[in-house]
C-alpha cells in the first residue's frame, strides 16, 4: 500500500509559479509510475502529467506543455510538479496518484490505484 500526501498549493497571481510536492510512504515508491490530476469546481477530473518509475519518460496534457514539469526523487519518495506561467484556468484541486506500471492508461485516472487528499491551487487574474 502507498500513502500519498500533497503539499505546496496556494494562491498565486497569473504568471506566477508554484511547486507541488507529493510525499509517498513505503519502500516501494520506485515501483510505481506517478501522475498528477486536477479537478476544478463543476468539472471532471483531468489528467495533468505523469512520470515513469525511473523518471525517464514524462507525459503532459497539451494545455500545460511548456509550463509544467513533473519530476521525481526516488530516494526521497517524492514526486513534484513545477508549475510556471500559471493561468486562472489552472485553478483546481491537484491530486497525485500512483499507478502499477503494468496497468494500461497513463492518462486515465482509473488506472491509478492510490490517491492523495489533494491540494488547492488558485490563480488570480
Amino acid at each position: 500500500q502507498v500513502q500519498l500526501v500533497e503539499s505546496g498549493g496556494g494562491l498565486v497571481q497569473a504568471g506566477g509559479s508554484l511547486r507541488l510536492s507529493c510525499a509517498a510512504s513505503g519502500r516501494t515508491f520506485s515501483s510505481y509510475a506517478m501522475g498528477w490530476f486536477r479537478q476544478a469546481p463543476g468539472k471532471e477530473r483531468e489528467f495533468v502529467a505523469a512520470i515513469s518509475r525511473s523518471g525517464g519518460s514524462t507525459y503532459y496534457v497539451d494545455s500545460v506543455k511548456g509550463r509544467f514539469t513533473i519530476s521525481r526523487d526516488n530516494a526521497k519518495t517524492t514526486v513534484y510538479l513545477q508549475m510556471n506561467s500559471l493561468k486562472p484556468e489552472d485553478t483546481a484541486v491537484y491530486y497525485c496518484a500512483a499507478r502499477d506500471p503494468l496497468r494500461v492508461g497513463v492518462r486515465s485516472g482509473q488506472a491509478y490505484d492510490y490517491w492523495g487528499q489533494g491540494t488547492q491551487v488558485t490563480v488570480s487574474s
